[in-house]
């Protein structure tokens, strides 16, 4: 005997949508799957570009909360910014683990619509730009790609002005009155951060006695969780390229591989990873 379907409304379910507010709705899914616009017949375009897009999203939403746990930082509200600075680093893990789905693409697929993206590559998200100089990596030579728009050069050029990341856990340490050098502390915000052996010194104070700085520790291991996600997302990448490409140019340009290696050298809290070594 067939038993009677179930009926979600008889439990007070909401079946009709008919001038109200529905999922579809206020997720705007219309807009999104309509945003999938394969230039070529070729069948493996729309995973590379649904990739592209929900990586797209994930970076939207890293910026948020960086935005976010900087000012909670600069505000003496560190506690509050550790969760903020936990979950980017979540974030990352689902960048991560988006390569796996593009890797199911081989060289042959890719080339069946490599030529429909033109000069476009992923070194051109302004998204991934804004989120390497809010973290402290500042390479203006990077400002370059996005000059054809002045909107996208107003976003970056206002982010170059303000402490990154690293600036304000640094600025941190110091109200908490540890011996941050203070030409660190006014230091060109546009300028490529350096490595600074007095940086590192108070960094080694801070490991040496957690118990002592306990806040300034769990930062500092919060923003470690957060750079070996994103070294991991960096290597994905560059493993992900040459298993596709091989060793072939970039769609922009670039070097390829090669290009993608020497940003696996970049560090972003070079004294955090340095003082492992000498504590």
């Amino acid at each position: 005997m067939t038993e009677t379907p179930y009926d979600p409304a008889t439990e007070g379910a909401q079946m009709s949508f008919d001038g109200r507010m529905s999922y579809g709705d206020y997720l705007q899914i219309d807009r999104i799957l309509t945003a999938q616009l394969p230039l070529t017949g070729a069948h493996d375009e729309m995973l590379f570009i649904i990739q592209h897009q929900t990586s797209e999203l994930w970076m939207r939403l890293a910026l948020h909360e960086l935005d976010a746990a900087r000012a909670m930082i600069a505000a003496d509200r560190a506690r509050e910014a550790f969760k903020m600075l936990a979950r980017i680093a979540r974030i990352f893990e689902q960048l991560n683990s988006a390569w796996d789905v593009l890797r199911t693409m081989t060289p042959s697929d890719y080339t069946t619509f490599r030529e429909g993206l033109g000069q476009s590559s992923g070194f051109q998200s302004w998204q991934y730009r804004l989120i390497e100089y809010a973290v402290g990596n500042r390479n203006l030579a990077m400002l370059r790609p996005h000059a054809h728009r002045a909107d996208l050069t107003e976003k970056l050029e206002a982010e170059l002005a303000r402490p990154s990341l690293y600036d304000e856990a640094l600025r941190l340490l110091a109200r908490r009155g540890l011996p941050v050098p203070a030409g660190v502390l006014t230091r060109d915000l546009r300028s490529p951060w350096v490595p600074q052996p007095g940086v590192q010194a108070v960094w080694e104070t801070v490991y040496r006695d957690p118990l002592t700085h306990w806040e300034a520790y769990e930062l500092a291991e919060k923003l470690v969780d957060f750079e070996d996600y994103f070294r991991r997302w960096r290597f994905n990448h560059v493993t992900t390229v040459e298993r596709v490409i091989g060793f072939k140019r970039g769609t922009g340009g670039t070097a390829g591989v090669s290009y993608l290696r020497r940003m696996l050298e970049v560090e972003l809290f070079p004294e955090l990873w340095h003082l492992r070594t000498t504590v």
